[in-house]
């Protein structure tokens, strides 16, 4: 057997060796993630079967068998989770053991950072539905109540606030809606909790499944109102969010719960102080913030309902793809096109967008008409825009941008279809397409800028100027090594008056004068949007001379580009490029 403990393979040997299936063990791996005391080991067994064993000392015996006893009753339930195999003693009768099946994946934490909102949305509805199977087990029916069980533990905690904490802009109104809706807790039914149920204790496998983990007494012996199990609902991720809270009550929860949301986040929240204050005084700040948050969610505890909860979401499937809309739509009439292999649901335009696979090849597919759920206008105007749009496409048709194929009205709107190009984005809302981006060497990342630049030369010897170009614009093709340009939807013929005041776009792109009524927008403005380009795309966004990777001279060509004042910017993007050219070659690239 190895044992992957250098220099302690004796000592561990004694230590485990009464563990029942002992003689199977092939490998023994320590596991250091985690939060707990516990000792973790990873164990292969001769029949391949992966294990992960717990230890700790004989002090938490009957702690460790309630638990176990806990997960064995959930595992019965069909909850995903490792399955509880064995419970014993070890080392001598100094130790006690658990034995549970090891469930390989990735910890859902780091996941969701790579998944767009409507995967975020849909994770989160399977940890709702979790969660409501493991609280469908009563509480003992002689527990004391909820009420009293809980004011016993809060009161002495927002005593030592009252006297020891560190005071916040609002703490007054936290402390006051405390007091005030304490009556709430009243006669509360109780269950059984996980205890921690949150996205660290979550695994998503390669296959899609996702596992709960690490089952341990924490707070109230893990039984109590059900919904206090909220209390640790991570908001960093609303789409996961809503969707587990929305999974959970399978639909719109009742106003009741939201009340007791705002009561268990703020309690928890303002009680961490003190403890932050002497036990992790490098957590403070963070914790401080916090309670800032939770009174911004609740609009100082005035709106029971947390301002980063997605109500207006509906998920639907085409081809077992999900996507989000703001209610249901028939989208049966894009099996037309062929089989669905990928969908495109975040764009705030009023599209949504297909890529879809039949006989003669791959095809992108853009469809207005749709109640997408970021869209900042009515579909009928969405529709009317992708119209519009069209003519911009074959102008300035061009290598490095998406090729139109056809267009039509169907299913109640209009689609576009494009040729499909195997590419990643930099746009943001495709996360994990971003990172893969964004992770390119500097080298790729020069010829990508000098593709949008001579691009964009070509856009305004066809008379046009760019309206609306962002990060979510610019596509790389890995395997072809081609930089992909596409949603140039509001492209127009110049002269461009500038009737709305703020155009269409994303701020981070847009110069002064796409924020005002009566404004020129022309090849000036561009300059700026090149400029704005240049730092997204080599210093993430930061226009600081110190995240500027590419030496002075080039960062002094940029800054004069993404001035405020128009008449200190280049005169056109062919002097852009000119200057860009001549400080590259300084800098040595």
């Amino acid at each position: 057997m190895w044992l992957g403990l250098p220099g302690k393979r004796v000592y561990y040997l004694n230590v485990i060796s009464s563990i029942k299936g002992f003689e199977t063990f092939v490998k023994v791996e320590p596991v250091s993630k985690g939060m707990s005391s516990d000792k973790k080991y990873y164990v292969e067994t001769v029949d391949r079967r992966h294990l992960l064993l717990r230890m700790t000392d004989i002090s938490e015996y009957y702690r460790k068998k309630s638990e176990f006893k806990m997960m064995k009753q959930v595992f019965a339930l069909d909850v995903p989770m490792p399955e509880p195999l064995d419970f014993g003693l070890c080392n001598d009768g100094k130790s006690v053991y658990t034995l549970l099946t090891w469930v390989d994946g990735d910890e859902v934490e780091a996941v969701l950072p790579t998944l767009s909102e409507t995967k975020q949305y849909i994770l989160g509805i399977k940890s709702g539905e979790i969660l409501r199977k493991i609280h469908s087990i009563p509480a003992s029916s002689d527990a004391d109540s909820w009420a009293e069980r809980y004011f016993s533990v809060i009161d002495e905690r927002l005593d030592a606030f009252r006297t020891e904490g560190v005071p916040f802009n609002g703490d007054t109104i936290i402390l006051e809606y405390l007091e005030a809706n304490r009556h709430m807790l009243k006669d509360l039914p109780q269950c059984r909790h996980h205890g921690d149920y949150h996205e660290g204790n979550m695994i998503l496998t390669k296959d899609g499944k996702l596992f709960v983990i690490d089952w341990h007494y924490v707070d109230f012996d893990n039984y109590g109102d059900p919904w206090y199990e909220f209390n640790r609902v991570g908001c960093t991720y609303p789409a996961f969010a809503s969707g587990q809270i929305n999974g959970y009550f399978n639909g719109k929860p009742p106003e009741k719960f939201w009340r007791l949301l705002a009561y268990y986040l703020a309690a928890s929240a303002i009680t961490s102080i003190v403890w932050a204050k002497y036990f992790a005084p490098e957590r403070l700040n963070a914790i401080l913030k916090l309670n800032e948050d939770i009174l911004a969610w609740f609009d100082n505890m005035k709106n029971p309902v947390p301002s980063w909860y997605t109500e207006d979401l509906y998920i639907q499937y085409i081809d077992e793809i999900p996507y989000k809309l703001k209610k249901p739509f028939d989208m049966s009439f894009i099996s037309r096109y062929g089989t669905v292999f990928k969908v495109f649901d975040d764009q705030d335009s009023g599209n949504i967008c297909f890529g879809i696979q039949n006989d003669d090849g791959k095809y992108f597919i853009k469809f207005a008409g749709a109640p997408t759920e970021r869209a900042c206008c009515w579909p009928e105007h969405a529709i009317q825009n992708l119209k519009s749009a069209l003519p911009a496409y074959r102008d300035l048709a061009h290598d490095n941008l998406i090729d139109l194929v056809s267009d039509e009205e169907i299913g109640g709107g209009y689609a576009a279809v494009f040729k499909w190009t195997d590419s990643e984005c930099m746009g943001r809302m495709y996360p994990a397409s971003q990172k893969k981006f964004m992770d390119m060497p500097i080298e790729t990342k020069l010829r990508v800028y000098e593709d949008i630049l001579l691009f964009h030369t070509h856009v305004h010897e066809k008379g046009y100027v760019a309206i609306d170009f962002y990060d979510g614009s610019i596509m790389y093709d890995f395997e072809k090594a081609q930089t992909i340009i596409c949603d140039i939807d509001f492209y127009s013929k110049k002269p461009y008056i500038n009737k709305m005041g703020r155009l269409w776009g994303s701020s981070r792109y847009m110069s002064p004068e796409e924020f005002m009524l009566g404004a020129e927008i022309d090849e000036i403005t561009n300059v700026y949007t090149m400029g704005a380009v240049a730092f997204a795309l080599f210093s993430e966004y930061d226009r600081s001379i110190e995240k500027w990777p590419l030496g002075k001279e080039l960062y002094e060509v940029i800054k004069k580009a993404v001035s405020d004042e128009r008449e200190l910017r280049q005169r056109s993007i062919r002097q852009l490029i000119d200057e860009w050219n001549c400080s590259k070659t300084v800098n040595g690239f």
